[in-house]
């Protein structure tokens, strides 16, 4: 089961509505979900919030420390409750996914994300569950790092509001630990094809 869900993101009004605070959101969605809320922590350098469900503890981490430096944060919380690897869900902004769809996979590479590379060094273990949401790609290796910090168009906000909000449908899963259910639920829930316009009327 998931006991700890962290979102990743960078503190700070100027990049609150980045792509690359989409794990943010979606904390902030949970917590909405959950009825918490979250409070700075010092000892877990982040934004904290604690809620007991079917008797277990669970926690809700917004890392204060900059994307680059989020193992610090997730770290010191994981290691001082004795909450594995396994147990713990990372929420981030993934380029290599449209938005509007959202993927949920155990372990592998940190393909590139600095949160995701400073995690794996600090929990010592690539073995954790993340939960990527699609944030697009600019198309251009070099404009990686200014995509990602920049607001998302009125549309593709729309579709990762969405992706995000359908996600949230898979948390029974999540907190039961019914990975095999979570991972079919996001997986499987897109958003509905456009349809196709209407041919004009001949004049």
């Amino acid at each position: 089961m998931i006991k700890l869900f962290v979102g990743l993101g960078n503190p700070g009004p100027e990049y609150e509505a980045t792509r690359h605070n989409a794990g943010f959101w979606w904390i902030d969605a949970l917590a909405h979900e959950l009825k918490t809320s979250l409070q700075p922590d010092k000892s877990y350098y982040g934004m904290v919030a604690r809620t007991v469900v079917d008797g277990e503890p669970r926690w809700l981490l917004k890392p204060q420390t900059f994307m680059n430096a989020s193992g610090k944060s997730v770290a010191a919380l994981a290691r001082f409750f004795k909450i594995q690897p396994a147990e713990i869900l990372v929420v981030h902004d993934e380029l290599d996914i449209v938005p509007g769809q959202a993927k949920l996979k155990l372990g592998g590479s940190h393909a590139g994300h600095n949160g995701l590379r400073d995690i794996h060094g600090l929990l010592g273990s690539p073995d954790y569950w993340r939960l990527r949401i699609g944030v697009g790609h600019p198309g251009a290796r070099d404009e990686v790092v200014h995509w990602v910090l920049k607001k998302p168009s009125a549309e593709h906000r729309h579709a990762i509001d969405d992706s995000m909000h359908r996600a949230l449908k898979a948390l029974p899963a999540l907190l039961a630990g019914d990975m095999n259910k979570a991972t079919l639920d996001i997986h499987t829930t897109k958003p509905p094809r456009p349809k196709p316009a209407r041919p004009a009327e001949p004049v």
